[in-house]
Formats: C-alpha cells, structure tokens, sequence
C-alpha cells in the first residue's frame, strides 16, 4: 500500500538513521564524502534539500561548525529530530515540499541533497533544479548523491509500477507517495545541464549510488 510521503517517513523515524546507515550500500561512505563537497568557509550558507535527520550534516559540521544550514523536508517528525540533534547550530528548518517553497536568488553556497529525489520524475526536478541555480550564488554548487536506475528499462519500469500501483489503489491527487522512481545518472546530467547548470561532473559512485556535483 502505498504511504503520502511525509507519512511514510516520520512513520519510521525510530529506526530511520540505523536503517539509512546498514541498510543502504556505502551509506557509511557516501555521507561523510558528500560532507566533504561542502565548502568550508566559516559561515557558508548551505540548503538542504529533504534534510531528514541530517545525516550527511554531522560530518559536515564536524569539519565546518559555523555553517548556516536551511533544511527543508515533508515529514515534520524528521525536521524535530534534526533540530534536537543539533541544538547549538544555526539551522533554519522548513516543513514543505522543496517544489513549493522560494529559496530566493543567489543566497546559497552550496545545495545539498541525498537519497531524496530519486522520487520524482525529470519533468519535476527540472523546474527544481532551475530554481536551484537561481538561489546558489555564482559559482556555488549543487551536491546530489542518490541513487539512479542501471538503464533505461529500469527507469522505465520503476514509473509505470508507480503509476500502476496508484490506480490499483485508487489514488487520484497530485500529492507525493513513497515508492522510488529513479532516473538514470545520463538522464539526470541532461536534466541538469538542461536547467543552467554549466559544469555537471560526476565525483564517485558506489554501485548505483552517485555523487553528481553540478556548478552553477
């Protein structure tokens, strides 16, 4: 059965981070990696897109403590935990649909997202990612790791299960459920370059898993 979005994770919170950290390949990697993409210049004004619990931010504030974090995220559940998680930063923490909400023009350093938008088709995340680039200052960085499908039938056949599953059970809205639609990396680099960014180049990949950083 299919779950709204937000419900399906603050459902899950008690064991969210030991789910995220053994149950994902490389997640013990991937995180700390993405942390290290960050800038580092004290004060850098980083958005978190679907921040969670901010499981990639502990590493980061490790290395840069004076950051300025806004996170934003359905599920209201996760953005208490990551509040409570980290008391002493500066985080500004929305609850809403990243698709919804202004994040303004040339206010960021970077954009950080992962293991979120693998959700949601190219046609969504273009008009995402081009309000992306519009609120990163120039030549700040949007920092994607997430995981993608291994080929296009793959791709191909994650959208129709969804929309299969949606009709069998008769949901009819535009509100966002969990079930993962992930494009391929070919097709998510098209999908970003397509939206401004001028220099997409992929990091490192742990099997499906990607780190794509994309320079405005």
């Amino acid at each position: 059965m299919l779950e709204k979005m937000a419900e399906f994770f603050d459902n899950r919170i008690d064991g969210y981070e030991e789910h995220m950290l053994t149950c994902i390949e490389s997640a013990e990697v991937f995180y700390p990696f993405t942390a290290q993409c960050l800038p580092m210049a004290p004060g850098a004004m980083v958005l978190d897109l679907g921040c969670g619990t901010g499981l990639e931010l502990e590493y980061y504030f490790q290395q840069n403590p004076t950051a300025k974090v806004t996170g934003i995220d359905l599920a209201p559940g996760m953005l208490q935990a990551l509040k409570k998680k980290f008391p002493e930063k500066e985080l500004d923490l929305i609850q809403g649909s990243y698709f919804d909400v202004e994040l303004g023009q040339e206010v960021y350093d970077a954009v950080v997202s992962v293991e979120s938008l693998h959700h949601f088709t190219g046609e969504e995340k273009l008009s995402l990612y081009e309000k992306v680039g519009a609120a990163l200052k120039p030549g700040g960085a949007f920092v994607l790791t997430d995981y993608f499908s291994l080929s296009d039938e793959e791709e191909i056949f994650h959208r129709q299960e969804l929309l299969r599953l949606k009709k069998e059970q008769g949901i009819r809205d535009e509100e966002f459920y969990h079930y993962d639609t992930p494009l391929t990396v070919e097709h998510e680099t098209e999908i970003l370059r397509k939206a401004g960014f001028t220099k997409v180049e992929v990091l490192k990949n742990w099997g499906a898993t990607y780190c794509v950083r994309s320079i405005k």
